[in-house]
């Protein structure tokens, strides 16, 4: 009877004690940062940040827009999603753009360069916020890339206006309304809970600019206790304008990216995510040019490749602003009179309209120490007064705790 009595209590007590440790789910989520709001250059920004009624933070005379948004803390396995879509509210030229998170462990950060708190020369003098470092015990870690994006030619605003009317080629059936891209995320997650500032950077000169609707989509496990990797991750480099007080990067011409960076404990599985983007509208820019990115690691080459786009003619239908000119009057031993675009040419990793890939190079286990990244781009173009080069580069490493 003894006996009977125990196991009962004992499997009561199992079975309370089961019930506790199992993880309350938070169900799937969907947070909209940005819902069809206007993005466009304005010299009335130019005073610094100011919320909105909106909360949105308008920045660098407005190309940047910023705002802080609360995200659940999950700690089942969970797919994380970006969604991006984008029309043109007047601006017909394909710009660069980039979807980016403000890391919470940084000391001093984009806000803090636009507001007067921090002044961007007592990071670099010619090319400040680039690189992730510690000085005179102040930390800076770079913004966190989402999503890499290109705006296409006009999308959407001139649709159904008369100017585009006869550019668009037969094999099309018609000009899209808007363009959207989706990127999974879920290495991310660390960086993407409880309130964080998101931003978008769009490299428009117009007052038009352009509309665009930003959401993060969390979708959890339903498997009970089905708990998530612990992971964490280190930006390095980011070589996005994303404050008035920095230049478009073409330093790639002049010497090679060196970040030194120390763990104090070792990385396992870890992982180098890569975005990298060449821009340069002349017609023998970096552009348009084939130029190889290489990558070391400790004196090590981990990556040489050339970042390169052929197939942007398949984005011919998002780009009805894009010039277009006979075949034989832009390209040697051609006789065809057919029309090309512009849009339509290749180009170092993007085309109007795409959206950008990161590379993500297998590092293993990183021991404890110092290391050193670097980053050259040997055959990079020096920008002129009359021909812009420069490079969009940003890294960090996601790596497991256990």
């Amino acid at each position: 009877m003894k006996t009977q009595s125990f196991l009962y209590i004992s499997l009561v007590v199992l079975f309370f004690s089961c019930k506790e440790s199992i993880i309350e789910p938070l169900g799937d989520t969907t947070v909209d940062v940005f819902e069809d709001t206007n993005l466009y250059f304005d010299m009335a920004f130019k005073s610094g940040p100011s919320p909105l009624q909106d909360a949105i933070l308008r920045l660098d005379a407005g190309r940047v827009i910023v705002k802080k948004v609360k995200i659940p803390n999950y700690t089942l396995q969970t797919e994380a999603t970006v969604n991006v879509s984008l029309t043109s509210n007047g601006d017909p030229w394909d710009k660069s753009g980039s979807l980016f998170v403000i890391p919470t462990n940084t000391d001093i950060s984009l806000l803090d360069f636009e507001n007067g708190n921090f002044d961007l020369a007592q990071l670099k003098e010619t090319y400040p916020a680039v690189t992730s470092f510690t000085k005179d015990s102040i930390t800076y870690k770079p913004n966190l890339e989402l999503l890499r994006f290109m705006t296409p030619f006009g999308v959407g605003h001139f649709t159904d206006s008369e100017r585009v009317k006869d550019r668009k080629p037969i094999y099309i059936p018609h000009w899209e309304e808007k363009v959207s891209w989706s990127q999974d995320i879920s290495h991310l997650l660390p960086v993407l809970h409880d309130e964080v500032y998101v931003g978008v950077f769009i490299d428009t000169w117009t007052k038009e600019g352009y509309t665009i609707s930003v959401s993060l989509d969390f979708d959890e496990s339903d498997f009970p206790n089905h708990t998530s990797r612990k992971q964490e991750v280190l930006p390095l480099v980011n070589t996005t304008k994303y404050a008035s007080g920095q230049r478009l990067f073409d330093a790639f011409s002049k010497d090679t990216i060196r970040v030194d960076f120390s763990i104090n404990m070792p990385f396992k599985n870890a992982k180098l995510h890569y975005i990298t983007t060449g821009h340069g509208g002349h017609g023998g820019g970096d552009e348009f040019v084939k130029k190889e990115n290489i990558i070391t690691l400790d004196g090590t080459m981990i990556k040489s490749f050339i970042p390169w786009r052929d197939d942007c003619a398949s984005f011919r239908r998002f780009n009805p602003t894009s010039a277009t000119w006979p075949a034989n009057k832009i390209m040697e031993d051609e006789t065809s009179t057919q029309q090309i675009a512009s849009s339509d040419f290749s180009r170092s990793n993007w085309c109007p309209g795409s959206d950008v890939i990161p590379e993500v190079i297998p590092l293993d286990n990183l021991s404890a120490g110092k290391h050193t990244l670097t980053i050259s781009i040997p055959e990079a173009q020096i920008a002129t007064d009359t021909e812009n080069n420069y490079w969009m580069v940003s890294a960090y490493i996601t790596y497991d705790l256990e």
